[in-house]
Formats: structure tokens, C-alpha cells, sequence
């Protein structure tokens, strides 16, 4: 049989991107297959954040850090639920993967470092222009280097011969063989049938629901890889709500909230800095009781709201939050999505919390305000406002916006994708959301983008030498 490409890449994405160029790197004749108008996935609509331990980056910025210290560190705080193996790996080349991306001209600055608030040294690898202009190199780079794109080509069926080996895809009504195919399609946040399935969690809130990946992520790969019986991921964790937002979210992504906001749980009590990164509010909201919390201002607050994040998001400090422009909540307020009430007590019937809690922790986030210091949740106290001039507004918040996905298909460490015997499916690989077993409860700012990044590069250089393997 004829072969029109080496590898067949599914999905233009960071891991799609990693994936053809790293094929191509091998000599491999590559198509990249997309099914939206466009390249870029989720990629191009993220922080451009890379989870690394060990590069020059931190070098420069005088971290020392190492694959070892980053692997015990990321398997501790998933509890060793995730796929050591898989994690190792992802470990052992997240400084080698930076290496590669800077030598495709992505750029990386060490005061761009980022620290997702519970890593001893910072891991983060915040790409220059974020990740648009970091999906922008790797695309120049691909298409410069002869890689083939195809969009509006979502991926049918993948083809098979007789003894169980993958031969190519079947898309926009071609069949197209090839010695290899990478599964780099990305997740199931635009699949509400496969999220009830696969992801309960982030499915529980059909009216909250609020997903900002891709709208063509729809679980392909899922589809695809069962198809020819392959394995779904068993160490993937259904986690994927990461970034909290209020109910009345229209524009924007508001993964790091103004620091003025003060939230209490249904109780009444102040339960976590309001500036926690999102890899960690998640969590804090979900153990909530009702997994549900409530951000409460003064009038001089809702009055003076500007939407400035200042320094809660180190992606791009100064960056605005439009939920929280003035005209945004009078406009939330008249729709009866925020409550207002002349007393912290009226307030507190109003959203069922204990009126004497709310008053106390209230009086005392004040005087945290005045003393500048927040000796209970340890808050950074600049551009915090006391909590002082009626009438007082609540509005309740949960941790219902998506981002990215864990359940994908299983792989093992050299991106093999395996079948329900456990064993690897010839010719088929796969990274970043596609492959289950490395993201999961805990996501340490960048994990997503690295492992499509390692974990695509890892399959662009397996498949291309699967194919040349077989001739």
C-alpha cells in the first residue's frame, strides 16, 4: 500500500505542533490534520505556561532545581494516583523539551518565572507572548520545515490492516495512509455527553458550565482510540474545573480574581487568601460546604470596581477582569445575580450564611486591612480595602470553569498508545490532552502545555521512526 505521509498528526495544538516538528526533525514527511478553521487549539488561547525543572531559564534566574526534586514534589501532591512511569518521563525531558522549544525560537525570560504557589522553586516557563505567540514560533517553525496542514479535516476513522497496525486517517472523505498517527486532538470540554460520562465534576453545573478550551475539542481521541480498542487512561483523575468564575461570566478568561474581593463560604467564614492561584482555589472552593462560596463587598468596592488584577496574576500583571467593572455588576445587580442588603446581617440572610460568623470574620479581614497584615490566610494586603461602607453586595462564586481535561487514552512512556490487552496498538501514539495518566489532581502551573509539549515531541520522533521502521 502506498503511503501519501510518514505521520499523520491529529490536531495542531502545542502537542500536534511538538509532535510534527519533532517527526520532521527525523526526516518524516508529516500532515497535520485540524479540525477547526484554524490552527492553535487551546494552545493559543492559554497562558503559554510550560511545567519544568532543571533548565537554563532557572539556571539564569539563580534556581536550582532539578528533575529528581521536581518528580518527588509533583507525585507527593497527586498522592501517587498519577502513572509514575508516565510522570518520570515527563520529569526526566521537561528540560530538554525547554531546550528544544527555545532552539525553535520560543522565547523564555527568568523574571517570567512562575511559582503556582506550592513549588519550592519556581517551575513555571511563561513563554514570551504567551501562548499565542509561543503556538505562532512552533507553527512558523513546522510550516517553514515543509510540515502540511489541513483545517476544517476532523478525523473520522482511523484505518487499520489486518494484523492490528494503524495505516492512516480517514478525514473530509479521503482516506490517508501513513506508517504512523499521533492523536493530539485535545480534550472533552466541548462534549457535554462525554463529560457526564467521563468527568462528572465538571459536569455537575449544567447551568454554570463554563468551558474555555477549544470548541472542537469534542473527545476525538476518545472516539477514535476505542474504535480500534485501545485503553482509557486508569490513573486519570476527574479533575479539570480549574479556574473559578462567577455565574455571571460573559467575557474573558478570569483565572486570577481582583485583590480587593473578599469571599466567605456558606457558613460566613473567610476560608483562603483571596489571591490563591487557581491551581490551588479550585480545591479550596470545592471543599466548601455545597462547594460554593461568596464574594462580598462594601458600596466604596462596588462603586470604585475597576476590574485591575494588579499583581494576582503573573502571567500578565495589570491584566483587567471585566466581571468586575462597575458597569458590569450594576448590570449583574439589576438581574438579580448579585444580593444587596443594608447590614452584614440582612446580607448574611440573604445568601443563608450565620450573621454573627459573617460580622466577626468581616470585622476581622478589617483589621487585617488597617494592620496591613493577614495573619490568618497570610494575604497579600496591597490594594485591599476594608469591607466598611453600606450597603454590603454578595454574589456567589464556584469553581466551574474548565480548562483542560485528564481523561485521555493510555500511554506509556514512549507515547505508545496501548490497547485493552496492554499492549501497544502499532503505529498509533499520542500526547497532550489525547493521553491520559500525568495531568491530574494537582496541576502545578504548566503542567498541561508541558506534557503536550514533552509528550509530543516524544510521539513525533517514535512515530516517525515507527514508519521508517516499516518502510
Amino acid at each position: 500500500m502506498s503511503r501519501d505521509f510518514d505521520v499523520i498528526v491529529v490536531g495542531s495544538g502545542g502537542a500536534g505542533h511538538a509532535a510534527a516538528n519533532s517527526a520532521r526533525e527525523q526526516g518524516a514527511s508529516v500532515l497535520v490534520l485540524e479540525a477547526g478553521p484554524e490552527v492553535g487549539g487551546t494552545t493559543a488561547m492559554s497562558g503559554g505556561v510550560i511545567y519544568a525543572g532543571g533548565t537554563s531559564v532557572q539556571r539564569a534566574a539563580g534556581v536550582q532545581d532539578s528533575a529528581d526534586a521536581m518528580f518527588e514534589h509533583y507525585m507527593t501532591f497527586n498522592q501517587w494516583i498519577l502513572e509514575p512511569g508516565l510522570v518520570r518521563r515527563y520529569c526526566d525531558e521537561s528540560a530538554p523539551t525547554i531546550e528544544w522549544l527555545i532552539g525553535l525560537g520560543v522565547q523564555y525570560k527568568p523574571e517570567k518565572l512562575y511559582r503556582a504557589g506550592v513549588e519550592p522553586v519556581p517551575r513555571g516557563h511563561c513563554a514570551e507572548g504567551y501562548g499565542l505567540e509561543y503556538l505562532n514560533t512552533v507553527h512558523s517553525h513546522a510550516a517553514g520545515h515543509d510540515v502540511e496542514f489541513a483545517c476544517n479535516s476532523r478525523v473520522e476513522r482511523l484505518l487499520m490492516d489486518a494484523s492490528g497496525r494503524v495505516t492512516g486517517a480517514h478525514a473530509a472523505g479521503e482516506d490517508l495512509a501513513s506508517g504512523a498517527v499521533v492523536l493530539a486532538c485535545g480534550g472533552l470540554g466541548a462534549n457535554r455527553e462525554l463529560l457526564r460520562k467521563y468527568y462528572p465534576d465538571a459536569a455537575r453545573y449544567d447551568d454554570w458550565h463554563h468551558y474555555i478550551g477549544a470548541p472542537t475539542n469534542h473527545g476525538d481521541a476518545i472516539r477514535l482510540g476505542l474504535a480500534v480498542h485501545a485503553s482509557i487512561a486508569r490513573s486519570s483523575w476527574n479533575q479539570g474545573v480549574l479556574l473559578r468564575a462567577p455565574h455571571f461570566n460573559t467575557t474573558g478568561i478570569e483565572g486570577f480574581m481582583p485583590p480587593w474581593l473578599v469571599f466567605v463560604n456558606q457558613e460566613g467564614r473567610r476560608f483562603a487568601d483571596e489571591t490563591a492561584p487557581y491551581a490551588v482555589m479550585d480545591g479550596l472552593i470545592n471543599h466548601q460546604t455545597g462547594q460554593r462560596c461568596y464574594a462580598v463587598l462594601d458600596h466604596a468596592m462596588f462603586t470604585g470596581a475597576d476590574g485591575d488584577s494588579q499583581y494576582a496574576d503573573p502571567f500578565n500583571p495589570g491584566a483587567r477582569c471585566p466581571n468586575w467593572e462597575h458597569a458590569n455588576l450594576e448590570k449583574q445587580l439589576a438581574r438579580g445575580r448579585i444580593v444587596r442588603s443594608d447590614t452584614l446581617e440582612e446580607l448574611a440572610h440573604r445568601i443563608g450564611a450565620h450573621p454573627g460568623a459573617l460580622r466577626a470574620n468581616i470585622e476581622r479581614y478589617n483589621r487585617a486591612v488597617a494592620q496591613g497584615r493577614d495573619d490568618q490566610f497570610f494575604k497579600d494586603m496591597r490594594r485591599t480595602m476594608p469591607v466598611f461602607h453600606p450597603p454590603f453586595y454578595a454574589t456567589e462564586l464556584r469553581a466551574v470553569t474548565m480548562v483542560n481535561s485528564s481523561v485521555g487514552l493510555e500511554v506509556d512512556a514512549e507515547a505508545r498508545v496501548e490497547s485493552l490487552a496492554d499492549e501497544p496498538i502499532p503505529g498509533l501514539f499520542a500526547a497532550g490532552e489525547a493521553a491520559g495518566g500525568v495531568v491530574g489532581k494537582y496541576i502545578g502551573g504548566g503542567n498541561s502545555l508541558g506534557s503536550g509539549a514533552i509528550f509530543g515531541r516524544i510521539a513525533g520522533r517514535n512515530a516517525a521512526s515507527h514508519a521508517q521502521t516499516i518502510g
